[in-house]
């Protein structure tokens, strides 16, 4: 029986969970991921993790955060004054805002701390920081 290797494409069923067992993301009960490995489009442990999987196996693997979103980087808290927020927005901790940048592009920022004149943004991943656990399920290699 043939086996992952890199760069193969291949369709695979995932449950995401923090160690505490929380699941933040899911395919079971939904299309299964189909992903070419070696493109950058995995964290690099969730692909490494698939390696030498046959079809229809099933593991479970723990990724440690420098192989996942990696650590919390303090220099992405960014201070921002309210009065640049738009008015119809109460600030709230946890509550997400997109903000554009000077290319044009979006980024997605939590709220980690409201001050009195202030909020402190985190440009973050959420996950940054959390080692991860994954249930995996190689369906098919293409």
């Amino acid at each position: 029986m043939s086996t992952v290797k890199e760069n193969d494409v291949v369709k695979v069923h995932y449950t995401g969970k923090l160690t505490n067992g929380q699941v933040f993301d899911s395919s079971v009960d939904k299309d299964p991921l189909k992903v070419e490995l070696g493109k950058g489009q995995l964290i690099p442990g969730f692909e490494q993790g698939l390696i030498n999987m046959e079809v229809n196996e099933k593991k479970t693997i723990t990724i440690d955060q420098k192989d996942a979103y990696g650590p919390v980087n303090e220099q992405l808290f960014h201070k921002v004054p309210k009065k640049d927020l738009p008015q119809e927005i109460t600030p709230e901790v946890g509550m997400n805002l997109v903000g554009t940048n000077p290319d044009g592009s979006q980024q997605q920022f939590r709220i980690a701390k409201v001050e009195d004149e202030n909020i402190i943004i985190d440009a973050n991943h959420p996950l940054a920081g959390q080692d991860l656990v994954f249930d995996l399920e190689v369906l098919e290699i293409l």
